[in-house]
């Protein structure tokens, strides 16, 4: 007999880490990892604190617009290169017949 599985409530669900979604705690890791490089408490603690406000900051952002809406403006924008034959040019602004 299988073992049982823990399934998702959606398939939409983000990936979580722990109780947060994983695109939360970026921010806070990556400040986190630059203070630890920089070998100065101080400067570990400012960017710990500057990591949260990015935190609630991208969280009042998501939380006001459709999902999918910080990829598609990294799209628009060209940061976001998607490789299928049929995507256009996030450059082309204009289209011509």
């Amino acid at each position: 007999m299988a073992d049982a599985l823990d399934i998702p409530k959606s398939i939409d669900d983000p990936p979580l880490l722990l109780l947060w979604r994983v695109d939360d705690l970026a921010p806070i890791v990556l400040t986190l990892v630059v203070g630890i490089l920089t070998g100065s408490p101080r400067t570990l603690f400012q960017l710990l604190i500057l990591g949260v406000l990015l935190v609630r900051l991208y969280t009042k952002f998501r939380e006001r617009r459709p999902d999918g809406y910080a990829l598609h403006v990294l799209y628009w924008h060209g940061l976001l290169p998607l490789r299928g034959r049929t995507t256009p040019n996030p450059f082309a602004r204009r289209w011509l017949p």
